[in-house]
């Protein structure tokens, strides 16, 4: 390798920049020239007609906040595979020889990952460094930690409001089609309420525990305050099975239809049974605040902390696993392996499984949420019971989020 390029792909998250400095100063440490590809695979694509590239100088390197979020090197929602262009990945290797590149390092989540896939096996040599904040790779991503901590912190300020106006907020998160944002995050902030796609959720039984913690904080406080916080992942069901979905909106590069309403459907639900709850006016009353025709019911909100989750600063443990995986990726890619994605270094060794494998979906572990059900969270269902068996390490555990 004398000259490779960098590429990062699909959404923005934290860590992204820890990745390119990692990747581009272990380059540099080897004498390899290392070079920003801009715009994701749309860059790539259109490689060839670039007048020039941005090297990664070390004074390149140095300005590049590691702690931000985002990515110097652009993003585009782009699968190459669909392009209608037969000759599609003949321009791409032309633009590659153009600037002598000799590999890449690709940065992105599991869309980007068969992307990768795809490049491999058309004899492009490419390294794949996990990114989403999803968290639904195999491995760990960059980009989670960041999204939960901030999502954590969300949930924490709207409590003040919540709280101030008797409020049930149902707060909706990223995540697509896996539960792992809205859980963790909900868990940190003590939310009452998590639901997520692994779990199909039953409405009477998320109403009832809302119905009696909030009625009964309300009452146990002396100025009869108090909330009840619900976080949903954008990609649960509805009643009958089917998405949640902006009909509006049209599909992505990748065929995904845009996730939009999951919190707003949850507040319909709730609505519509202290609506129908003869025990609500009484409870009302015994909080000082009915009013008829007026104040019947507890206001139910939803809020969309957006693109807000995914931006601002990386946490500390993206902004090192991005430059760990950055590093890495540049070290397997320098002695030949391509098509891999990186799953970390520990005690020097680089750890990475095939991309094929790595973008496979993981879930939610449902045995896991069983802890926090015991712990008095509801995740829309009766709760199923713990049960822990007690296992002696051989060895120290490796590391893991």
């Amino acid at each position: 390798m004398k000259r490779i390029g960098i590429i990062t792909s699909g959404g923005d998250c934290g860590g992204l920049n820890g990745v390119i400095k990692g990747a581009a100063g272990m380059a540099l440490s080897h004498g390899v020239s290392c070079f920003i590809i801009p715009s994701g695979y749309a860059g790539l694509y259109n490689l060839v007609d670039f007048n020039k590239l941005t090297e990664l100088t070390p004074e390149r390197i140095d300005r590049i906040n590691a702690n931000m979020a985002g990515s110097e090197a652009g993003h585009s929602r782009v699968k190459i595979k669909k392009i209608e262009d037969p000759n599609k990945y003949e321009r791409i290797k032309k633009g590659l020889e153009k600037f002598k590149l000799d590999g890449l390092i690709i940065s992105g989540g599991d869309d980007s990952g068969s992307v990768l896939v795809d490049l491999t096996e058309h004899g492009i040599k490419c390294v794949h460094a996990p990114k989403t904040m999803d968290m639904d790779l195999q491995t760990y991503s960059v980009g989670a930690d960041s999204s939960i901590n901030r999502i954590a912190g969300f949930i924490e300020d709207l409590k003040t409001t919540a709280a101030t106006h008797q409020r049930i907020l149902v707060m909706e998160v990223f995540g697509r089609y896996v539960g792992h944002t809205a859980f963790r995050g909900g868990i940190a902030a003590d939310a009452d309420a998590i639901i997520i796609p692994e779990i199909p959720c039953d409405f009477d039984i998320l109403y009832q525990h809302m119905k009696e913690r909030y009625f009964a904080r309300i009452l146990q406080t002396d100025v009869r305050s108090g909330t009840y916080l619900i976080v949903v992942a954008e990609g649960i069901k509805n009643a009958s099975g089917a998405e949640i979905v902006d009909e509006n909106a049209p599909v992505d590069a990748f065929g995904h239809k845009r996730l939009a309403g999951a919190g707003n459907y949850v507040c319909q639900q709730l609505i519509k049974r202290l609506k129908t709850d003869p025990a609500v006016p009484d409870l009302m009353k015994k909080t000082g605040v009915y009013v008829k025709g007026i104040n019947e019911i507890p206001e139910v909100r939803a809020v969309a902390p957006g693109h807000l989750v995914r931006c601002g600063h990386s946490s500390a443990y993206d902004v090192s696993f991005g430059k760990e995986a950055g590093a890495a990726a540049f070290l397997l890619l320098n002695q030949g392996i391509s098509g891999v994605t990186i799953a970390g270094i520990n005690n020097g060794k680089i750890r990475y499984i095939d991309t094929k494998e790595a973008i496979k979906q993981r879930l939610v572990d449902t045995k896991q949420v069983a802890i926090y059900e015991s712990l008095g969270v509801c995740f829309g269902r009766n709760p199923a019971k713990l049960a822990a068996e007690a296992v002696k390490l051989t060895q120290p555990p490796e590391r893991h989020w």
